[in-house]
């Protein structure tokens, strides 16, 4: 058995026919469907392994692109998700990257905007993500922008890809070109995928706008007309499947753009980045923790993160615990003299005020205000401060760093 090979996987309960796929964790066994999606199998339960075809691996070729001087250098690198895998169907082949003239093959669009230069970072499912996989990701950034190119594009997948954009949006000081975060909720090998389009306005996007930060680039719609470039501290996933999955949330997109690089709504001109580039790393063995508050909440979840070194409190409505109830105040109160506590609100739109009600004015002694925060940019902005900033924790995490916070929600987001 081996890597591309067809095979039939079975478990106690069910049967999986599907490709092999490069082991991207290591108590995983990773297949590729029928339907175009991968499915990871915990090795622990299959009962038995059966290969139905043997693969026939396609050798790489290492065709060097012609380079057009006229056109911007724009780097891609891939993390993993559908866009950075390439399955051949007719011998069960595939190959674990894209280099320059796989993607052009694939993307031909491309060609016209942009000479491209390709790096695999990593290859791993994006739940996987976690704070050593950004300072790898944060570091070969800074290696493409010393290089001297136009923007960087990063492959990713999408259920985590709100998390990265925003923990690199922090880490990446005074960027000084585009860093766009691409992924696909439809994989790239069918009929409907949503990879191509987004990948070509990603690019069509750093060719035409000189933005200096990061961005997401995703459908604006189901339909393939558009894209639109999302603030990256401001952008959440908020559909499992659609292609227009990630929305803005208490802002708005930065602009629309189609795949001829036509701007449709926003500006495109923008300052520059105010000092010298740097990527700021995070503490790889920091251990930062979310609590969602529920009813019937006991203190002893509370207490579980005592060993920890933060604690995003994911309160109900304008930021309230049920402190109340037994323990769980006193828990509060013993947590907040080990490591700083943040309040952030449960519901996507509006803000945390914990001036309004008793419950929140008590809370505020212990807990620092997150204002419009959404939950996971509260994560990585608290670990980018404990990382670097620890002694200006409580003023830092309230100051707006890279548009992450807004002094006042519009109307239309009340």
């Amino acid at each position: 058995m081996a890597v591309c090979d067809t095979v039939k996987v079975k478990t106690s309960k069910e049967e999986f026919i599907g490709v092999l796929m490069p082991d991207s964790i290591n108590n995983k066994l990773v297949l590729k469907l029928e339907s175009g999606y991968n499915i990871g199998i915990d090795k622990k339960k299959v009962k038995s392994i059966k290969v139905l075809k043997k693969a026939t691996v396609k050798k790489e070729i290492n065709t060097k692109v012609k380079q057009n001087s006229k056109l911007p250098n724009i780097s891609i690198l891939h993390t993993g998700g559908t866009i950075a895998s390439k399955v051949d169907y007719e011998t069960g082949g595939v190959t674990a990257k894209f280099t320059p003239k796989e993607i052009l093959d694939n993307v031909p669009e491309l060609k016209k905007i942009a000479n491209l230069n390709c790096k695999l970072v990593s290859n791993i499912f994006s739940e996987e993500m976690n704070f050593k996989n950004y300072n790898k990701l944060a570091k070969e950034v800074e290696k493409e922008i010393k290089k001297g190119v136009k923007g960087v594009i990063i492959t990713h997948g999408t259920d985590t890809m709100h998390y990265s954009s925003a923990a690199l949006s922090f880490m990446l000081e005074n960027l000084p070109v585009p860093v766009v975060f691409v992924g696909a909720q439809r994989s790239s090998d069918r009929g409907s995928s949503d990879a191509s389009l987004n990948l070509i306005c990603a690019a069509q996007f750093i060719s035409k706008v000189n933005y200096p930060g990061v961005v997401i680039c995703m459908h604006k719609s189901m339909s393939d007309d558009s894209c639109l470039i999302l603030p990256s501290v401001k952008a959440r996933k908020l559909h499992s499947s659609r292609r227009d999955a990630f929305h803005v949330v208490n802002d708005k997109p930065i602009l629309e753009i189609n795949k001829k690089g036509k701007i449709l709504s926003g500006k495109s001109k923008f300052d520059s980045a105010k000092g010298d580039f740097k990527a700021k790393l995070i503490k790889e063995n920091l251990k930062i923790g979310i609590l969602k508050s529920h009813p019937n909440l006991n203190s002893k979840e509370i207490d579980c993160y005592s060993g920890f070194d933060g604690l995003i409190l994911e309160g109900t409505g304008l930021g309230h615990l049920p402190i109340n109830n037994t323990g769980i105040f006193s828990s509060i109160k013993k947590l907040s003299k080990k490591m700083p506590l943040v309040m952030t609100t449960q519901t996507i739109f509006g803000r945390v005020n914990m001036n309004v009600y008793s419950t929140g004015r008590e809370l505020q002694n212990y807990v620092v205000s997150g204002d419009d925060m959404l939950t996971e940019v509260a994560y990585v902005k608290l670990a980018y401060l404990l990382s670097n900033y620890k002694k200006d924790i409580r003023s830092l995490i309230r100051e707006d760093l890279r548009g992450e916070i807004n002094p006042k929600i519009s109307d239309e987001f009340l």
